[in-house]
């Protein structure tokens, strides 16, 4: 089984992703850090080049290459889901796990995040907080209809996180493996 941890930029996913690997005793990735590595440029670099079709085609094959992995957490891109044949892989590999926060506050981490501006572009011509109300608008029923449980990260620690899926998972007794 993995655990995918699904959802909005911002959102913890990758610092999720590490510290419940740490937990585990599992592997974790970064489905974007993956898509970088293999396209040889930024994400942001893929958009402009190349355009969003061909960094969702690099995504798409990630991200089915990680799904047949064994005992990892993945943090997937925002829009990971927005093909079915993304859910269909990640589903049928483990568990979906949906992070939430509102739009203040990933605005506010996203902003805190140097790298993010860097290697990421933005997704309407909105920008900002108004940004993310909108893209949140069509993905909140995506990031429903697959995720196996939502979890609110909103004034919770990454570890703290970590430990409610965990125990929505019933992996506690893991840890203790590792």
């Amino acid at each position: 089984m993995n655990i995918v941890l699904i959802g909005y930029r911002g959102t913890g996913k990758s610092t999720v992703a590490r510290q419940l690997a740490l937990r585990l005793g599992w592997d974790w990735v970064d489905a974007d850090v993956e898509v970088e590595l293999r396209a040889g440029k930024s994400i942001a670099a893929i958009f402009a080049d190349d355009g969003p079709e061909a960094f969702r085609d690099w995504e798409s094959a990630v991200l089915a290459d990680l799904a047949h992995r064994e005992r990892t957490v993945l943090a997937a891109g925002g829009g990971a889901v927005l093909r079915e044949a993304n859910r269909r892989a990640l589903s049928a590999g483990g568990k979906l796990i949906w992070l939430q926060a509102g739009p203040t506050t990933i605005s506010q981490r996203i902003a805190g995040d140097a790298a993010t501006a860097r290697r990421r572009p933005g997704l309407t011509a909105a920008g900002s907080e108004d940004e993310i109300v909108a893209v949140l608008a069509e993905r909140i029923p995506i990031y429903q209809s697959c995720a196996d449980v939502a979890i609110d990260t909103e004034g919770k620690t990454p570890g703290d996180v970590a430990l409610e899926i965990m125990a929505f998972l019933d992996l506690s007794s893991q840890a203790e493996l590792a």
